[in-house]
């Protein structure tokens, strides 16, 4: 029998270019001059040309992302075919378009932060938003318990734009599965979730598994933590680049590529910040078919302790 196509596809997210810092590997060498935001503006257009060609058809940014929304806007306005477009409200970004400062972003799930974010987001992305997300919802979120705010947010969902909400920290498995318990008026309030799973971090899985089961759509975010699970990241001779280098790919389209393998994937984001990341990241398409993907967590690559995953994320410097 044929194998399967599979079932996920991979999309990108606007992260790492709509500010000039970002917390992963090597940024001084993906961005080494001008990050001025009209720099940045080009460099995010260069990215979703290259998308376009690629067929890749899911952009997701967030508020929170610096000028990423207005860069995508700009750019939707001649894009041709139009992508799925997702964006994110609950963190403000903070800093001032500097590299140096403590501070970058700050996390508010009140009822007036999704007011002033959702009219932000609005007015950048107009008819092309497709699906709104809480950013991080965790367990300290004041949303759980704001039956007046999810009512509002319902009323969104009801004019048509999805609900959805993205989960951060040790603690994703318990978020994916509250949130996704969480109802309005007898019908579910998030039908889409996205979540941090990779090589090293894979324990939201059995809960992506549930959610995909429910119909949720599943989006994996950080699938190459944060540049760890990269060449450049990565140990040369170490199990996991022995294998990339066998396959003539990166370790990064290896590593995406794991995330794409699992059954209960709908989308894998790539983070890219170069055209040439984004073309490498590509290349995991085409492993996937082939790609036993519990062998490869079993064999390539140590999972880590989600707490020791998320402390070393935390220690990870903007630069």
């Amino acid at each position: 029998m044929p194998t399967p196509a599979p079932r996920a596809r991979l999309g990108l997210g606007l992260a790492a270019a709509g500010r000039p810092a970002y917390l992963t590997l090597g940024r001084d060498v993906d961005l080494p001059g001008d990050r001025s935001p009209a720099a940045l503006q080009t460099r995010t257009h260069e990215l979703l040309d290259a998308a376009a060609a690629l067929g890749i058809a899911h952009v997701d940014t967030a508020r929170s992302y610096g000028r990423a929304e207005e860069f995508l806007g700009s750019w939707l306005r001649t894009a041709e075919p139009v992508p799925f477009v997702a964006s994110k409200w609950g963190y403000r970004y903070v800093g001032d378009w500097r590299r140096d400062v403590a501070v970058h972003e700050v996390k508010d799930h009140g009822a007036a932060a999704y007011e002033s974010q959702l009219a932000e987001s609005t007015a950048l992305l107009g008819p092309w938003l497709r699906l709104y997300q809480v950013h991080s919802l965790t367990a300290d979120s004041p949303l759980w318990e704001d039956r007046p705010l999810q009512h509002r947010m319902a009323g969104l969902r009801a004019a048509g734009v999805e609900l959805g909400f993205s989960t951060s920290g040790p603690a994703q498995a318990e978020a994916v599965r509250r949130g996704l318990a969480l109802t309005v008026d007898g019908a579910p309030l998030f039908t889409s979730v996205q979540s941090t799973w990779n090589l090293l971090e894979p324990s939201a899985g059995e809960a992506l598994a549930e959610a995909a089961a429910a119909g949720a759509r599943v989006v994996v975010k950080e699938g190459v933590a944060n540049g760890r699970l990269t060449d450049r990241g990565t140990a040369a001779g170490s199990p996991l680049a022995e294998a990339a280098r066998e396959r003539g790919v990166g370790v990064d389209a290896l590593a995406l590529a794991c995330a794409l393998a699992q059954p209960w994937c709908d989308v894998v984001l790539s983070g890219a910040v170069t055209v040439a990341q984004l073309e490498s990241n590509a290349a995991a398409r085409d492993l996937v078919a082939d790609l036993v993907a519990d062998l490869a967590a079993e064999e390539w690559v140590q999972p880590e302790e989600p707490a020791a995953y998320w402390s070393a994320r935390s220690g990870m410097s903007w630069g």
